[in-house]
């Protein structure tokens, strides 16, 4: 009787052994549990777009409307203007523990503060400059980064890059990434700008398209200026004197405006009507024109200015001219 219950006593040890492991093991594996879902997932904050020619851009958001991708960068709408090879989300980088945060503050203290890159311009052979972030030189041309897009730009058109920024005070260098080479009218671009909602840069843009800022150039059409009014348009916004770098900016500006308000913010489609009519722009369903001269303005503008991409070609279609 003593044997069998020592023989139990040691049997029962056994399973009570095997039954603390068992629990401790399962403990564990809770524990890890929780932790992994007590971590949040990480918050998309923007998206990276590759077209099918390998054409990349940046978008604040991205969703579909019937067969078409559609995307939003500030406070402006458009539609992808070609099929698209990829949408990736950009994540928020996690912030650091107060602890890591404290010791990466005073690593970053202790190191010797790096001076900041100089800026790249852009001289055009029509007297204006931009400034790039990269530029890579090609024999017929170059390719410069701005704001994450990539573009290209002939050669005939540049005049001379510099990779050292053009001596300037330095409280005068904020928001001065562009000029037309004159004082007077970039200060009118950005005071127009500011006062009807619209991005100074893409105004500036329009104007090198349209006259290169030439204040008396008129096109064979009758287009006026820096802005190229048509008569109609200059009179039915009040301008007087169209050769008047003042008052032909503000009326191409406004006008502008009335187009994005109109096409509810979609840049091509503002740039389209500008060039070529917002009859042909409503004639076509609300999209681009065909025609040659039109499409390859809102292409030129567009990829500048870093919201439309690379627009399908047109080049074999037969069609009318613009209007202007």
């Amino acid at each position: 009787m003593i044997k069998v219950r020592v023989e139990g006593m040691k049997l029962n040890s056994f399973v009570l052994f095997a039954l603390f492991c068992g629990v401790c093991l399962l403990s564990t594996v809770v524990a890890k549990a929780q932790g992994t879902a007590a971590q949040p997932s990480p918050k998309i904050t923007g998206n990276v777009i590759t077209l099918a020619d390998g054409y990349t851009f940046v978008a604040d958001e991205v969703w579909k409307q019937g067969d078409e991708l559609w995307y939003r960068k500030g406070n402006v709408t458009q539609r992808v203007p070609q099929q698209v090879k990829s949408v990736k989300p950009i994540y928020e980088q996690p912030k650091a523990e107060p602890a890591e945060a404290a010791k990466t503050a005073k690593t970053v203290n202790a190191a010797p503060a790096r001076p900041a890159d100089n800026p790249i311009w852009i001289y055009l052979v029509d007297g204006a400059k931009f400034r790039t972030d990269q530029v890579r030189e090609e024999s017929d041309g170059a390719w410069y980064s701005r704001n994450n897009v990539s573009i290209f730009l002939a050669k005939e058109r540049i005049s001379r890059i510099e990779y050292d920024a053009p001596a300037a005070p330095a409280g005068t260098r904020k928001n001065s990434d562009w000029t037309s080479g004159n004082a007077t009218i970039d200060q009118l671009i950005r005071n127009n700008g500011t006062h009807f909602g619209i991005d100074p840069y893409l105004v500036f843009l329009v104007i090198e398209k349209e006259s290169r800022f030439h204040t008396r150039a008129v096109s064979p059409k009758g287009a006026m200026g820096l802005m190229q009014l048509m008569p109609g348009t200059a009179r039915r916004l009040g301008v007087r004197r169209p050769f008047d770098a003042a008052e032909n900016i503000r009326a191409g500006t406004q006008y502008m405006r009335e187009l994005i308000d109109r096409f509810g913010g979609k840049v091509d489609l503002v740039l389209a009507s500008y060039n070529a009519g917002e009859g042909a722009v409503l004639k076509y369903g609300r999209n681009v024109p065909p025609y040659r001269e039109t499409r390859d303005y809102v292409k030129t503008i567009g990829k500048r200015y870093g919201l439309t991409g690379r627009q399908p070609g047109s080049q074999n279609e037969v069609v009318p001219e613009p209007q202007r």
